[in-house]
């Protein structure tokens, strides 16, 4: 545990209480449906690019591990892939998300495959978004310096961001992540500036560092590399970037907005990669890397300046937990309750509030009953990423769409296969084949997909 001085944790609770407040002490204009679910479709481009940016870092004890462990090669691993999904994403599919004025992904599914595919789909949607690994994380991190064990920490994180969201939606989502998006960036600009201060420059990382945290692999296989960027093809299928497009101003807010993350998300990169090589240099005999970042914090900065540095970490993850439940909640909501009891508009917004009550219960199960951070993302995404990738790419251009027999086999089939590749990793504690499991699930999808469209033709 770390010991915080007095003055570090009010400045935790004046965190909470002022992102408390932005979050439920303002009402909405209208609890109409669009302000609820996205948000009124207004949001402009400062607004988008502070959600996007600060929802997409909630695995930040995950990338300080990485960096601490295995060097640079964390920008090749956890950025270079994300971006280049990130630009397709902005080139091909924002616009055409905005046009489509939907509210979810399976609405998406539904129109061009039907109802049965939409189902499907939700399932492995609501796994993709899980907020389960961000509420662990808090927990963690709460555990870490804080009084608390780290299922308390889990309740808190929850019932905190329920309270917001279930009040204001969206927009209570992007209000809280415009203060995130500041803190996070200033947190991270602290502390390397400091470490860069105190003990230099590149060439003090390059002396003190083992050779091969400065190589592209960073020991790594190329397999297990390649993995990564398999799996930041599911950044096409996230519903969180999908969320953001449908509420949009307009559709060149949605496709700039994107352009305009990447450059953020390079910065940021640079900050959390720097800081895990000075983690690795200053804290070498660290027992957990996962605390990294943390440490290197009580390690390098006074009074006041660590309360800052820990509430950068906070507001992190806080905003991925945000996004991610609503998202979440929204797919329980809408594409299972309300479509059960018969679609009324005027009950979408009830039930979305229930999709958040049963969201934040099962994933709080889960992240309590987890032990790693990114067990949980690499099997949710190597399950998920080949279920959606080709019936949603294809389903936003009538010549490439797949049929509707396709499109539901293919979702069933090849996120099954996945599925099952992990369950059998688990029994025999190791991978057969010694393939990772988003590959099988990928090969099946492709097959379906092109036997689909060799039948098309003939």
């Amino acid at each position: 545990m770390i010991k915080l001085a007095p003055v570090d944790q009010y400045i935790i609770l004046a965190y909470f209480l002022f992102t408390f407040w932005l979050g439920f002490g303002r009402k909405n204009a209208s609890d109409s449906t669009e302000n609820f679910l996205v948000a009124g479709r207004r949001v402009t481009l400062p607004a988008f690019v502070a959600s996007l940016v600060s929802t997409w870092y909630g695995g930040i004890l995950g990338v300080g591990e990485f960096s601490y462990r295995f060097g640079i090669s964390n920008w090749l691993v956890f950025g270079v892939p994300y971006y280049l999904c990130a630009i397709i994403f902005a080139i091909f599919l924002a616009g055409v998300a905005r046009r489509s004025k939907h509210y979810t992904i399976p609405d998406q599914l539904e129109k061009v495959y039907g109802a049965k595919v939409r189902m499907a789909g939700a399932v492995f949607i609501f796994l993709l978004a899980s907020p389960a690994p961000y509420l662990l994380m808090l927990g963690i991190l709460l555990h870490l310096f804080l009084p608390v064990p780290i299922w308390a920490g889990i309740l808190f994180s929850a019932g905190f961001s329920l309270l917001y969201i279930f009040r204001g939606g969206l927009q209570a989502v992007i209000r809280t992540d415009i203060l995130q998006f500041v803190l996070m960036f200033l947190g991270f600009i602290i502390l390397v500036v400091t470490a860069w201060t105190h003990y230099g420059g590149f060439n003090f990382l390059k002396e003190h560092l083992p050779a091969q945290h400065l190589t592209w692999h960073g020991g790594n296989s190329l397999q297990y590399i390649l993995v990564w960027y398999v799996i930041a093809m599911a950044t096409l299928v996230d519903a969180n970037f999908y969320q953001r497009c449908f509420a949009a101003k307009s559709e060149n807010v949605a496709r700039w907005g994107i352009f305009v993350s990447v450059l953020f998300w390079l910065f940021f990169d640079f900050l959390t990669t720097t800081a895990g090589l000075y983690a690795r240099v200053l804290l070498p005999e660290l027992a957990d890397p996962v605390q990294s970042f943390p440490r290197l914090a009580v390690f390098l900065l006074p009074n006041i300046l660590q309360g800052v540095f820990f509430v950068a970490l906070l507001a992190t993850i806080m905003s991925t937990l945000d996004s991610f439940g609503f998202v979440s909640a929204l797919t329980i909501g809408r594409d299972f309750l309300w479509r059960l009891r018969g679609g009324d508009d005027t009950s979408l917004n009830f039930y979305t509030r229930i999709g958040l009550l049963v969201t934040f219960s099962i994933s709080v199960v889960i992240a309590i009953a987890s032990s790693s951070i990114i067990s949980i993302w690499y099997q949710l995404g190597s399950i998920a990423t080949p279920a959606l990738l080709l019936p949603l790419l294809t389903s936003f251009n009538a010549r490439w769409k797949m049929s509707q027999g396709a499109a539901f086999v293919n979702i069933v089939f090849a996120g099954g296969i996945s599925a099952l590749w992990i369950i059998l990793s688990l029994i025999q504690e190791e991978i057969p084949l010694g393939i990772d499991a988003v590959f099988p699930g990928l090969v099946i999808s492709l097959i379906i997909y092109l036997s689909d469209n060799n039948l098309k033709k003939r």
